[in-house]
């Protein structure tokens, strides 16, 4: 598969959970017993579908063609006051940061954050109370039960929102994906074309004392992302899980340092504010066409208040300053 179909962050499920077993009503009858009390058992709950986490799963591909999900119903209960089978829950394996939500409404009703966590996406029906839950001393042979609560069935959303520690953030052709293919084992697309990036990837970026974090190449954003221009709008929720924004401009930038990175804050800023809060740092790529001179004029230039750095991939220039920098604002 290509890199782009191997990525799906977003699916439309139509989810339909179990039907609750039907309480018994049955009366008790054996060879020295002809006119026994009621010992009709309940009816067993109808099966859920459930999210669970997964940390091996990074895309909701398997479940792209999965339209219809169906839970088992229920059994019904029985004589001798036993309870129905319960009907089997249906699992739904999904990467870490998958967001549920209503497909009718959009309301987002949980996030799937840990390895192991299970949440109920669509709850199954109860099943109904057998007979011998209605006796009385003035009602000692009830001859009804209850019905099993019906399963519901309802669209769902399902969204994946990339979590990692460090985010890249900048224009196609930033020198992302090489940074990234240079500190970690990712083996992301890399050209001279705008977004050779067109899904998000991820690599482990090794530390000290056998240390590690994750860093998230996001496809390149352009001016207007935030109001669905390029392909930054498809991809501009992701950068809403990392922990610190390092932004990536590169020397050779056709504006300032400071106007493109004032750009590229303005575009996360219009599309979520609490962007803002995160750490930010700036790594000024292809470093390595600079001398000295040229490096101490464009600091001059650079924007106030974001610890800033010249790197360059292909040289193995400020690499380990700059996992120093990332390592330090993501425990601060």
């Amino acid at each position: 598969m290509s890199q782009g179909s191997n990525f799906v962050d977003y699916v439309k499920i139509c989810c339909r959970s179990g039907k609750g077993g039907a309480g018994s009503a049955h009366l008790h009858r054996d060879i020295r017993t002809s006119t026994g009390g009621p010992d009709g058992g309940d009816g067993g709950r109808g099966g859920h579908i459930i999210l669970r986490g997964n940390a091996q799963f990074w895309t909701l591909l398997h479940l792209k063609y999965r339209k219809h999900i169906i839970a088992q119903d229920g059994a019904p209960g029985s004589s001798g006051t036993s309870t129905g089978k319960q009907g089997k829950d249906e699992i739904l394996d999904v990467p870490l940061g998958t967001i549920a939500k209503d497909a009718e409404t959009g309301n987002v009703l949980f996030e799937i954050t840990q390895d192991g966590e299970t949440k109920i996406l669509t709850p199954g029906g109860r099943g109904g109370l057998g007979n011998w839950h209605f006796k009385t001393p003035t009602l000692q042979t009830p001859r009804f039960a209850q019905p099993g609560e019906s399963g519901k069935e309802e669209w769902m959303v399902l969204e994946l929102k990339v979590l990692a520690d460090v985010g890249l953030v900048g224009f196609p052709n930033a020198g992302k994906s090489t940074l990234l293919s240079v500190l970690s084992a990712a083996k992301p697309e890399i050209a001279d074309y705008p977004f050779t990036t067109i899904v998000p990837n991820l690599g482990i970026v090794s530390y000290r004392d056998s240390k590690s974090f994750v860093m998230a190449d996001i496809p390149g954003i352009i001016e207007g992302a935030s109001k669905g221009k390029g392909l930054g709008y498809r991809f501009l929720r992701h950068i809403e899980r990392n922990s610190v924004l390092l932004f990536m401009v590169p020397a050779d930038t056709q504006r300032t340092i400071a106007q493109e990175y004032e750009i590229l804050k303005a575009e996360l800023k219009e599309y979520n504010p609490e962007l803002m809060q995160k750490p930010h740092l700036l790594a000024i790529t292809k470093s390595d066409m600079l001398d000295e001179e040229l490096v101490a004029e464009m600091k001059k230039e650079l924007p106030k208040n974001i610890p800033a750095i010249f790197i360059s991939s292909v040289a193995q220039k400020g690499l380990v300053e700059l996992k120093d920098m990332l390592w330090t604002a993501i425990n601060s």
